[in-house]
């Protein structure tokens, strides 16, 4: 639930992004508080409605063999490998609607991305253009670390070579990436960037 939110939520702010970048003239009166507010509880429905449909098949499935799960998380594919009767319905339901969601968001955040760079080509000065790419550089970021493993947990191919590395992938998807959002997000803050200079500063005043 919480992946399929964070997607939508992302694509949500490619929108943004967009709006503040074509239309910034326009920012404010389009992307109000209201408009935010929907796109943010409209992200948290799709999230549920997700989990719901991923989650209610398993009702239906018997477990009578190991009640211990290979990995970090209590994740659907890890339980689905723990059950002993045939999971081929609920694994076709859930990589489709994985694959439904993954296209939908990053589509969506594709076709705006063309959009910000095509209007960030247009602009004459270089200090513009790099006033504006900083813009969406922090969101630009979060979106290809969550995509690139999000991708690699649900599509990768069935090996037993590749299940330590879908554990730490998981882990950079779910629990890395949400934490590093403050941090990303923060980069952008001069006050922010002089702490951080201060404090490689030490770390190479140590070596």
């Amino acid at each position: 639930m919480a992946g399929c939110s964070e997607v939508f939520i992302l694509a949500a702010m490619a929108h943004d992004r967009y709006e503040a970048i074509c239309n910034p003239l326009h920012y404010m009166r389009i992307m109000n508080k209201y408009v935010c507010s929907q796109l943010v509880i409209g992200a948290w429905i799709v999230g549920f409605i997700y989990a719901l449909i991923n989650t209610l098949p398993l009702l239906n499935a018997h477990f009578c063999g190991p009640n211990k799960i290979n990995h970090f998380s209590c994740e659907p594919p890890p339980v689905l490998d723990l059950s002993c009767t045939d999971t081929f319905t609920n694994k076709l339901l859930l990589h489709t609607s994985a694959m439904l969601v993954g296209l939908i968001t990053f589509s969506f955040n594709l076709v705006s991305y063309i959009h910000i760079i095509s209007t960030i080509l247009r602009i004459r000065s270089a200090e513009g253009r790099r006033k504006a790419f900083s813009t969406c550089s922090s969101h630009l970021i979060v979106v290809v670390l969550f995509y690139s493993t999000g991708l690699f947990r649900y599509l990768r191919p069935n090996s037993a070579s590749l299940e330590v590395l879908d554990r730490l992938f998981s882990i950079q998807y779910s629990i890395l990436t949400p934490m590093l959002n403050p941090i990303i997000y923060s980069l952008k803050n001069r006050e922010v960037q002089a702490a951080l200079g201060k404090t490689l500063g030490k770390f190479r005043f140590l070596k």
